[in-house]
């Protein structure tokens, strides 16, 4: 479709975004529906903040449609006005486009989209082709999640800085854990702005636009871990790194199911209702 004047605007808007921002984990109750209270509660506490429903944090892969409506429903009424960023872990571009269109309808602001899972034996579009065909069915802008634990992408710089090009793009969650990759993609200079995704990260890459990650979030209703984080971007050194890795650590940021741990930890402060997994 025509990138329409309010979609110019809207990624004019959103390419300006820097600091942190917050990938919300998924609240859910006994019965596994997504629990508004417990996202109410959650985004009270964020002061501020951008927030990312339905990514990794928010288990997106393991969502049932209803419960990502849900999830992003709930997100942008209780967002204040802030940015909801949503994400679409889907690997089949016409599904992300999908997924698109209800995010809009729904609200939201931007659509967070994966690469091509090249383990999909029908999926056979490189990075630049599956982005532009999200972006030629959609009217929202993209926000691109570079991940290969989940799709499968081989990491490359110059790829995904074409993508950067592409004239829906507004940024990118820098998430491969490799370093020299993230120097890699601003020395091609992508035009959007590149946010670190992993927190042993934070102050090793220099020139990003901000941070990604479950370390974000408010665990103790004080902004300690927001702040730290905020700390450790405005003041890159050894020593604000240490108390990332240190909160790290303490809240099981470098297991496989950290997002469990966060939820068990969101519960056991009375922010969300249950630490229960969606099922």
């Amino acid at each position: 479709m025509p990138v329409s004047d309010q979609k110019t605007r809207n990624v004019a808007r959103l390419r300006e975004l820097t600091g942190v921002i917050v990938p919300l984990v998924t609240p859910v109750d006994d019965n596994g529906k997504v629990d508004e209270a417990s996202v109410a509660r959650l985004l009270d506490t964020l002061h501020g903040s951008r927030v990312m429903p339905a990514l990794s944090s928010g288990e997106g892969w393991k969502l049932s449609l209803t419960q990502w409506m849900d999830m992003v429903r709930y997100t942008v009424r209780h967002a204040r006005g802030l940015p909801v960023l949503a994400g679409a872990e889907l690997g089949f571009a016409p599904l992300i486009a999908g997924r698109s269109e209800l995010a809009a309808s729904l609200g939201a602001d931007a659509i967070v989209v994966p690469p091509p899972f090249s383990k999909t034996e029908s999926n056979q579009l490189g990075f630049v082709e599956h982005v532009h065909a999200v972006e030629r069915d959609s009217d929202l802008p993209i926000f691109l999640y570079c991940e290969n634990e989940v799709s499968g992408w081989s990491l490359d710089a110059a790829e995904l800085a074409q993508v950067c090009a592409l004239p829906s793009v507004i940024g990118v969650k820098e998430s491969s854990a490799d370093e020299d990759f993230t120097r890699r993609l601003l020395a091609c200079d992508p035009g959007v702005p590149v946010f670190q995704g992993w927190e042993h990260l934070i102050t090793k890459v220099t020139k990003t636009a901000g941070f990604i990650g479950s370390l974000a979030k408010d665990f103790t209703r004080r902004l300690l871990e927001p702040e730290a984080c905020r700390a450790a971007l405005a003041h890159p050194d050894g020593v604000r790194q240490a108390r990332v890795d240190e909160l790290s650590r303490r809240y099981k940021l470098d297991t496989e199911d950290w997002y469990v741990h966060i939820k068990k930890e969101l519960a056991a402060r009375g922010v969300i209702g249950t630490g229960l997994p969606v099922d």
